[in-house]
């Protein structure tokens, strides 16, 4: 299927590795312009020439810390009139509510709300004018079903969720449309983070970890980072563009509501 977005000028945040890195392979695979972003300029080298070698297109990279005002200039200075943007950013740490400070609590606003919110503002007036537009919040399933460990990362993913839902009620008539991808258990470096957290908590091998975290997913497997990356593309082409204010679920089956 031919998703209609070659050409298209597409941000990904945080970019370097993980959901980030598979959905801007998955647009650069579809002959989109990318300009992939990070703290790390080392980082957004080897994840450039990555994409260059699975695609055959060489994104752009933008070296900056996007939960800061300075970051997200420098990012909208290197792409202002980007077709899509996927907003994306590490989560908070685990833990109980107890657990969590004040400066928790900001840093989280800032990275995981705000920070999304600010490049929307940005990137949604041009979108609007130019009639076409996509806008992807990676988020996470404990925006539906919050665990207790999870709390802080629901709380904050589920203001942006929120504010995305108004927005989208007026910018659709534009065909611009703004969704939320919800990962749960892929196979990046958080589920390897979170296998090596088991470790030390049971006394128990990676391997081990591994397979007790992938017995609790309904497919019995990690997801792959390109089948998110895939349901990212689909989301930003021409054939979705009756899709808005969706909260797509990719969690192998695993979600136990209705709705």
């Amino acid at each position: 299927m031919d998703l209609g977005i070659k050409g298209r000028k597409a941000v990904v945040c945080a970019s370097s590795q993980g959901l980030g890195l598979a959905c801007a392979t998955s647009l650069a695979r579809e002959g989109c312009t990318v300009w992939i972003n990070g703290r790390t300029e080392s980082k957004l080298v080897e994840a450039a020439a990555q994409i260059e070698r699975e695609t055959g297109h060489r994104p752009a990279i933008v070296v900056a810390d996007i939960t800061t005002e300075v970051g997200r200039a420098a990012l909208l200075a290197a792409c202002p009139e980007a077709d899509i943007l996927v907003n994306n950013n590490a989560g908070p740490e685990p833990g109980k509510i107890a657990d969590w400070s004040e400066q928790d609590w900001r840093d989280a606003v800032e990275g995981n709300m705000l920070a999304p919110i600010m490049l929307i503002k940005a990137l949604l007036p041009g979108m609007r004018e130019r009639k076409f537009g996509r806008i992807i919040n990676i988020t996470s399933a404990m925006v539906k079903s919050p665990n207790a460990m999870m709390g802080l990362s629901a709380a904050v993913r589920a203001g942006l969720t929120a504010l995305s839902k108004s927005v989208q009620h007026d910018s659709v008539a534009d065909n611009v449309t703004i969704n939320n991808l919800l990962p749960e258990r892929f196979d990046t470096d958080r589920q390897r983070f979170m296998a090596e957290r088991m470790c030390e908590r049971d006394g128990i091998s990676v391997e081990e970890a591994r397979r007790r975290i992938a017995s609790t997913i309904a497919a019995k497997r990690f997801g792959k980072p390109r089948e998110f990356g895939d349901a990212c593309a689909y989301l930003c082409s021409e054939q979705a563009s009756f899709i808005s204010g969706q909260n797509l679920q990719l969690d192998g089956g695993s979600y136990v509501g209705l709705v």
